[in-house]
């Protein structure tokens, strides 16, 4: 197993490479950056985009046009230090993972701790937040509207269910390190990764949990729930295919440690499914088309550039953006090398947003683009301050 533990090794040290170069946007300590600057990835709802500004703001914009609705900062009750004991922040309070809404409430995750509910009618701020008294753990991922709740991890360490209408705790469950991912649910069963190295399965009524699932990684990307399957990458260059049931590895790839043509870096974003097929993005530049059953690899493209920002499905389409702003298509039915649709000349690290043919992508210069997924037309754009 020396050949893991290297990879590992390596691992930690490409972290710190990878975080500078993306201007150490999930940290923020003082001297480097004063203050966390997020950015986050969106969701439509109604002709309405609704995203989180790298000035700390949830937006919302008209998809049509890309004309602004509102934008209402998030409001912290006392100033919050870095998640790796950085000196205090600023009061504006960053926003990472993409907003969730359910019923005529959005919620967001911020970087003090808590978690905010807006009303999307009055866009007023002050309709909630958890907790009110302290600040917790920096949120990095976003947080899941499900079952008249709403859950969402934190670097506290904690998985957290709130009464959608109250934001009152429900219940908290505890894993071993900090938290980065965005859970997932399937049926009655919440999914979530954590810097411990595992995937946690957990009852989405109580939060007791069903299984645990070890990988040699810390874990940070959304799980992905298909077919009775959980998928997850780790950060120890491997892609895990899960029974959603009982917990029990299925498969990994690459299959066997010593394969040359395995990844040579972490698997950040979580992968797509379509028709048997898993479609997984690296930061080692490529697209991985993965048999959902087996692991096996059906093809894999090189794009140039680490794949941070989690792809879509749109139709038969993967729409993928690379680290360096080019988007591209992946037909599923040819499973070909992939088209270029756009070139950005902006970097992108937030997760893509899709609706109606048209894909949703905030860049890292504060710019919000609307592009037609058929031709790769830019429909608009957008500053978002």
């Amino acid at each position: 197993m020396e050949i893991r533990n290297n990879a590992v090794s390596v691992g930690k040290i490409c972290l710190l490479v990878i975080l500078l170069l993306v201007g150490l946007t999930l940290f923020g300590c003082y001297g480097i950056r004063s203050t966390p600057t997020g950015g986050s990835g969106g969701v439509v709802v109604d002709g309405t985009l609704y995203i989180g500004s790298m000035t700390g703001k949830l937006v919302a914009v008209k998809t049509s046009d890309g004309s602004l609705l509102w934008a209402e900062p998030l409001k912290a009750t006392e100033q919050a230090g870095g998640g790796f004991g950085c000196a205090p922040a600023s009061t504006m309070v960053a926003i990472y993972g993409s907003p969730a809404v359910g019923e005529n409430l959005v919620y967001v995750g911020g970087y003090d701790g808590k978690i905010y509910k807006f009303d999307s009618s009055t866009h007023l701020s002050n309709a909630g937040r958890y907790p009110n008294d302290k600040n917790g753990g920096p949120i990095i991922g976003g947080p899941l509207v499900a079952l008249g709740k709403v859950y969402i991890g934190s670097s506290d360490g904690m998985v957290y269910a709130l009464d959608a209408v109250s934001l009152d705790k429900v219940w908290g469950f505890e894993t071993g390190d900090k938290i980065w991912s965005t859970p997932a649910i399937d049926g009655e069963t919440l999914y979530i990764g954590s810097f411990d190295k595992k995937l946690y399965a957990l009852n989405a009524s109580d939060g007791s949990k069903k299984w645990e699932f070890r990988t040699e990684g810390a874990i940070i990307s959304t799980p992905l729930v298909y077919n009775n399957t959980v998928y997850i990458g780790s950060f120890d260059r491997h892609l895990y295919a899960v029974d959603a049931t009982t917990g029990k590895q299925i498969w990994q790839f690459p299959a066997n440690d010593e394969d040359n043509n395995r990844p040579s870096s972490w698997f950040w974003a979580k992968p797509v499914a379509y028709s048997n097929v898993i479609y997984a993005g690296c930061l080692d530049n490529k697209v991985y088309a993965l048999d959902a059953k087996t692991g096996d690899k059906i093809s894999e493209f090189d794009l140039g550039s680490p794949i941070i920002s989690s792809p879509v499905l749109v139709d038969s389409l993967v729409i993928i953006v690379s680290e360096e702003g080019k988007v591209f298509a992946l037909d599923t039915g040819s499973n070909q090398p992939p088209r270029e649709l756009a070139d950005l000349k902006e970097m992108v690290y937030a997760p893509l947003c899709a609706s109606n043919g048209v894909i949703y992508i905030y860049g890292a210069d504060q710019n919000l683009y609307a592009l037609s997924v058929e031709s790769g037309a830019k429909l608009w754009s957008q500053t978002i301050k």
